[in-house]
């Protein structure tokens, strides 16, 4: 396996199947022209992209810089093979590179499996947040 940033709209095509909906080209540009934003992919031998992680830098005038870990998949027959913890750890890498304080990601409720890969790349569970949505589609 290899993990490399993207870095193209060519290649976030390519690891559309990846994503919750078709990638737009014109959001895909944006993301990737965006100051803090991060994806990674996850290529294995002769099959392109099979899982990724994007992050996106926060920055507040009292705290600094955090990594949110914005959203990570595996493609179904690469999981359970450690692809989505080196993702997670190259991400967190590249926040302690870009002077990031901690990183941290939203987990729904009674997501066994997305915790157990969490802690097993080294995050905890504080116990402390809800998260409030607002949707304005």
């Amino acid at each position: 396996m290899e993990i490399r940033r993207a870095t193209t709209v060519d290649e976030l095509a390519a690891a559309e199947h990846l994503f919750d909906h078709p990638v737009r080209p014109e959001w895909a540009r944006r993301f990737l022209d965006t100051q803090g934003h991060h994806l990674f992919l996850a290529h294995e031998e002769g099959e392109g992209p099979v899982a990724f992680v994007s992050g996106v830098e926060t920055v507040h005038p009292d705290k600094g810089a955090e990594m949110f870990l914005y959203e990570l998949a595996v493609a179904e027959p690469y999981r359970r093979r450690g692809t989505a913890r080196a993702l997670i750890r190259t991400l967190a890498a590249l926040a302690r590179e870009r002077g990031c304080y901690g990183m941290w990601v939203g987990v729904d409720t009674g997501n066994d499996v997305a915790l157990a890969t969490y802690r097993s790349a080294g995050g905890k569970d504080d116990g402390t947040c809800t998260v409030m949505t607002w949707d304005f589609s």
